[in-house]
Formats: structure tokens, C-alpha cells, sequence
């Protein structure tokens, strides 16, 4: 009996001597079943190793695979060079999503390609389907915000990193279980935003802050460690000032936003970082309800600047750069799809801004620096 360890051995020596390897041949060169030989392709290329290609294996950082899909290579084949289709998925077209999709449409269309978009709600085997779709239309490189807190979302990783055509994440990086994933990259530094956003408020006097979300997902995950990081450095007190609430104008949002300004009110809290717009517009409008005034009774800043200068009093927001991000993401697909081996790999992270209104109490500046 073989050992997993003497097949990797055998892997690893065809690929270095031929390049690329078809799976089939694996099989047959070790007379094991196909479902053990991708195992083994999957242990070493999670080692970083080997990549994962359609069909076969190759040394990693190759560029892509010699023998893309004959349905994505003849419509690639069949559009002119300039008017490239760039597929992308997104979890939503909501919330977040609106302004990186049309940054993105901006780049493409500055370029006489095209766009194509699809949804896949927060759902790896959707995801999935999505791109095949993308890839059954001709598109030539890929735009994906994919799931990838599962081991479905893993899975959905290594495949998108064999895929015959350029992929780049949006919002996303592979997790440390994938390392060497040779997967381009353009992320919104959202743990540096939450930072931005308490800084300001203490440098404004506040100790006791509290944050204040609405729904989970990977930016309130990234802002809850953000604001926790700085919350430890800057030596706030946090036990207990963090709290999720439901969405403001959702069932029962005006009962659970007085009892959370009731709570912070009793421990002496005087600002909050909410996440979003929506939610801090909520909050305020429960503060004047009650008697009280934003910034003189309770500061607050909130996360994205959406709505926030519509509010009453305007809100001071920390602002990802959504459109720019969009568009930078198209940019470096469309240099990876003319140059698919020679260049590196690409991990380009933008910095919010903070963007300085009435609801803090301090001097209103409309265009704040980042690192204010």
C-alpha cells in the first residue's frame, strides 16, 4: 500500500518535470481512485506547493492553465481585445455594494469592455453557479466578493484559484489555511475605519464609547475587531459596550434603541460608533425623542457615509472608498487578464476616511484627512 505521503512524492517530482500534470494521468501513473488523487493535489496545494488548475496541476504561480474551457475560451475568442466581458459576483446589491459596483462598471466602460453582474446571497454553492454562468458567457476575468468563512467557502476558494481566467477578490482574502492561494486582492482596510472613528471621539474628550451594530457581516466583523484593537490600546473601559440591535425602522427598533441608549446612559457612556448610517440616524432620532441632544448629550459617529449628511444633526462618518475600490479592483483584473504570468500577485488595501459633521460636537470639516 502506498503511502499519502510517497504519492504527494510522485505529484510533486511530474509537475516539476513536466509543468503541468492532468489529473487523469495521476490516476493512472499511481492506480489510485480520482477522489484520492485530488486529495492529495488539495493537501499540497493548500501548502502552497503546488496550484490547482482545470483538470490537472501545476507549479504554483504559473499563470493559468494551458487548457481553459473550450466555452469560456471560444467566447473570449470571439470578442475583440478591447471589449473584454469582466464578470462580476457580489453578495448583495445592496447596502455597501451599489457604489463598488459602479466604480467598477466605470473602469470597465473607460476600457470598451463590459460588465457583467450577478448576486449570490452570502452563499458559496451559489457563488459557484454564478461564475459558471459567468464563464459559459465568455467572460475573460473575474470580479468576486465570495463566502469564505465555510469550509464550503474553502472549497469555493481553491476552485476559483484552478479557474482558467483571471479572479480577484473583492472585500475578501483567502483565510490562513490558504496561504500561497495565488489570488489578486483589492480590501478596505474597515479595522483602520473603526480606529479612525474612536481616535476622533477621544481626542474630543470621550472615554466611554460603545459600538453599536445591526447585522453581521464581514465589515461589522472587521469594524468589532477594529474597534476593540484601539479600545485595548487607547486603555477605554469595554466591558459591556458593545450591542446589536435590529434594523432601524425593522419590528420593534424604537423599544431596542431606547434600551440601549438607557443602558449607556446608566454607565456613562457619551458616544457611540454605529454601524451604519441607518442605524446611527435611528439612534439620534430616539435621543431628541427622549429630551436629550446630539452632541451635547451623547456623540456619534457612524460607519460607511451613505445618508449620514442628511441627518439631523449631520452625522460625522468614516467613509470607505466604495467607487474607487470598485474601480481599482477592475483595473487590476483587467492588467492581470494581458499579463497573466509575469505579474506578481497583487494585494491592494484602501484606507477610509473620516469625514468630520455637527454630531460630534467638534469643528465641522467636511473632507477630514485619513489619518486624522
Amino acid at each position: 500500500m502506498v503511502l499519502a505521503s510517497e504519492r504527494q512524492e510522485v505529484i510533486l517530482a511530474a509537475v516539476r518535470e513536466r509543468g503541468t500534470v492532468r489529473l487523469a494521468d495521476l490516476v493512472a501513473r499511481l492506480g489510485v481512485t480520482a477522489v484520492t488523487v485530488r486529495r492529495d493535489v488539495t493537501l499540497l496545494a493548500d501548502r502552497g506547493l503546488v496550484q490547482r488548475v482545470h483538470g490537472g496541476v501545476t507549479l504554483p504561480h504559473r499563470g493559468h492553465s494551458a487548457e481553459p474551457r473550450l466555452s469560456t475560451l471560444a467566447g473570449a475568442l470571439a470578442r475583440p481585445p478591447g471589449q473584454a466581458l469582466v464578470g462580476m459576483v457580489v453578495p448583495t446589491v445592496e447596502f455597501y455594494w451599489p457604489a463598488v459596483i459602479q466604480g467598477a462598471q466605470s473602469a470597465v466602460a473607460a476600457t470598451g469592455g463590459r460588465l457583467a453582474l450577478r448576486a449570490s446571497a452570502y452563499d458559496a454553492v451559489e457563488d459557484r453557479r454564478q461564475v459558471s454562468a459567468l464563464l459559459d458567457r465568455g467572460a475573460r476575468t473575474l470580479l468576486i466578493a465570495p463566502t469564505t468563512t465555510t469550509g464550503a467557502g474553502v472549497d469555493l476558494l481553491r476552485w476559483l484559484g484552478g479557474l482558467s481566467i483571471p479572479v480577484l477578490l473583492v472585500e475578501r482574502l483567502p483565510p490562513p489555511s490558504l496561504p500561497t492561494l495565488p489570488l489578486d486582492a483589492a480590501t478596505t482596510a474597515h479595522s483602520l475605519g473603526a480606529g479612525l472613528a474612536v481616535r476622533h471621539l477621544v481626542t474630543l474628550g470621550h472615554r466611554r464609547i460603545a459600538f453599536v451594530t445591526a447585522r453581521f457581516s464581514p465589515t461589522t466583523k472587521a469594524l468589532r475587531e477594529g474597534w476593540r484593537e484601539t479600545a485595548a490600546l487607547l486603555e477605554l473601559p469595554r466591558e459591556g459596550r458593545e450591542f446589536e440591535v435590529p434594523p432601524y425602522g425593522s419590528a420593534g427598533w424604537a423599544e431596542a434603541y431606547d434600551a440601549v441608549l438607557r443602558e449607556c446612559r446608566e454607565a456613562g457612556v457619551t458616544a457611540l460608533f454605529v454601524h451604519s448610517d441607518r442605524e446611527a440616524i435611528g439612534l439620534a432620532e430616539r435621543v431628541r425623542d427622549h429630551g436629550l441632544s446630539v452632541p451635547e448629550d451623547m456623540a456619534l459617529v457612524s460607519y460607511d457615509d451613505e445618508v449620514a449628511a442628511a441627518s439631523d444633526p449631520p452625522l460625522t462618518a468614516v467613509r470607505p472608498p466604495k467607487h474607487r475600490l470598485g474601480a481599482l479592483a477592475a483595473e487590476m483584473a483587467l492588467a492581470r487578464m494581458h499579463d497573466p504570468a509575469e505579474r506578481p500577485v497583487h494585494r491592494v488595501q484602501l484606507w477610509p476616511t473620516l469625514v468630520v459633521r455637527a454630531s460630534c460636537g467638534g469643528a465641522a470639516d467636511e473632507e477630514s484627512a485619513p489619518g486624522r
